[in-house]
């Protein structure tokens, strides 16, 4: 890579990362596995960085997105986790918002991939309706379409007694 090159995609990853580690760790549920998602998705963009330059975030967005669908589709996805040892801190007491979490977290699994993409990059990431379709390439129509359903579904799935106001 160009020296000019180098500066500029340093100045990008220094610049966007924490917002693309936010998006990485929504796609993963898990921070190790964001952080392995960002740096593929760092690494492949630096591979095309002369070519992308001029639109960097959405091509790795798009990278993240498709590298994470195939890990989805991956048999080894999902396999729990063992821990050397259990944490010891105790918490208080917030089992009303924690219930609302893991009813709408089991809900979201339970959407198709494509769905719950649309979801998380229009209401998590907060981004337009067009900018999306780019990112999972289809038209502005499918994204509206697919939005539309998987917040109908997620409510189905979640119940109504679980605050969704914010999704519309």
């Amino acid at each position: 890579m160009h020296p000019d090159q180098q500066r500029d995609f340093t100045e990008f990853v220094t610049s966007r990362s924490d917002s693309l580690i936010r998006l990485a760790y929504v796609l993963t549920n898990d921070q190790h596995a964001a952080e392995d998602l960002l740096q593929t998705a760092l690494a492949k963009t630096a591979a095309h960085w002369r070519r992308i330059r001029e639109n960097p975030e959405a091509y790795v967005r798009r990278v993240m997105y498709h590298e994470q669908v195939g890990r989805w589709r991956s048999p080894r996805w999902g396999r729990e986790r063992v821990l050397q040892e259990p944490p010891d801190r105790g918490v208080a007491d917030r089992t009303g918002e924690i219930e609302t979490r893991v009813t709408l977290a089991e809900a979201l699994r339970a959407l198709p991939v494509r769905k719950r993409a649309v979801l998380v990059l229009r209401y998590y990431e907060d981004l337009p309706e067009s900018e999306v379709a780019k990112i999972m390439g289809c038209s502005v129509g499918t994204v509206r379409s697919q939005t539309h359903e998987a917040v109908a579904r997620l409510r189905r799935l979640a119940g109504e007694s679980t605050n969704l106001e914010g999704l519309r």
